[in-house]
């Protein structure tokens, strides 16, 4: 697990950082594998920072980046793998929000041969890959860290590039609610809010706005709703075939996981969501006494100490009664 840095070393980071980006042009700018909000936000605050300081860039994902993230500048310019690459391969990476390079999923295949890479992220299991390393664990989502490297750049803030920022700190906080916020969040918000962003918007667009297909495959995972180690740990499943049923996509599963980890008495809550035969995805939340990432690291996964994941192959029962068995041993 990665420490956080002390101001000193932050500060270097920082430095190395404006560095790499000063001495390179033409970047591919990524983050993980099916973007939540700090991703798709840090993408595209990247590529604004770029446009701003005159650089060549582009944006790239596996995925594509949620639709309710669409308010946000440089939404529609994202390619995605499936796209098709539409050019030779990059040899200047800026990854951003990628605990590890895995992470990163087929653009990979888009960097050319000795590529170089400069790798952002506020997780603390990163495993420090790539050539520029700015990583500070203790910052509450990877927006954080840009909005310390716009200053660093010596670039402005404008209204669109505080909506992207307030949006990554809006979701990865769980709307300002969760452990992360810190007395530096809250003071960047209000700086942000200062400069024009509407939070009680964004607030509705990123947090409480659903879909009816999120309702449906609500309702069957529910149904799956199982308890072990006299409540204290809790999960549900999802099975491509609710998917069908309820015509949800990955984007209908955002904070399904909330529902056996709010529930009063429960230490760990798991979702296991089958994308095929052999194939589980795991994701981990903790209320504070487990710490859920370093379970998740253990099956090759990672993230933070109460919100976590990693993915499995094997069937759906082998796969749950390996993980709460792991989950079960991690109990205060």
């Amino acid at each position: 697990m990665r420490a956080p840095l002390d101001a000193v070393q932050y500060r270097k980071q920082l430095a190395a950082a404006r560095t790499f980006i000063e001495e390179h042009d033409d970047f591919l700018v990524v983050a993980h594998v099916n973007p939540d909000g700090d991703a798709a936000s840090s993408t595209l605050a990247v590529g604004m920072l770029l446009d701003r300081l005159g650089k060549r860039y582009t944006m790239a994902n596996q995925d594509k980046l949620p639709d309710k993230f669409g308010y946000i500048t440089g939404f529609d310019r994202l390619l995605r793998y499936e796209d098709g690459q539409p050019k030779q391969p990059w040899s200047c990476i800026i990854s951003v929000d990628c605990a590890d390079f895995q992470r990163i999923g087929k653009v990979r295949e888009w960097f050319a041969d000795g590529f170089k890479l400069l790798n952002i992220d506020h997780h603390p299991t990163n495993d420090g890959f790539g050539d520029v390393a700015l990583i500070q664990s203790s910052a509450a989502a990877t927006v954080e860290i840009l909005y310390d490297l716009a200053s660093e750049l010596s670039c402005p803030m404008p209204l669109e590039l505080a909506t992207a920022i307030y949006t990554g700190l809006l979701t990865d906080t769980g709307g300002f609610r969760y452990s992360n916020t810190s007395p530096k969040v809250m003071g960047m918000a209000s700086e942000l809010l200062a400069l024009g962003v509407s939070g009680h918007r964004l607030a509705e667009m990123a947090l409480e706005r659903i879909t009816l297909s999120h309702v449906s495959i609500l309702k069957l995972a529910l149904g799956t709703l199982t308890f072990a180690y006299d409540r204290k740990v809790s999960w549900m499943t999802v099975s491509p075939e609710q998917m069908r049923e309820s015509g949800a996509t990955s984007e209908d599963m955002d904070g399904l996981i909330l529902y056996p980890r709010n529930i009063e008495g429960v230490e760990v809550g798991l979702l296991f969501k089958q994308t095929d035969e052999q194939t589980v995805k795991v994701s981990f939340r903790s209320n504070g006494r487990v710490d859920v990432a370093r379970i998740a690291q253990s099956f090759g996964g990672g993230g933070h100490a109460r919100a976590s994941g990693c993915t499995l192959i094997g069937a759906m029962p082998d796969v749950v009664q390996q993980v709460i068995k792991e989950v079960g041993q991690s109990l205060p």
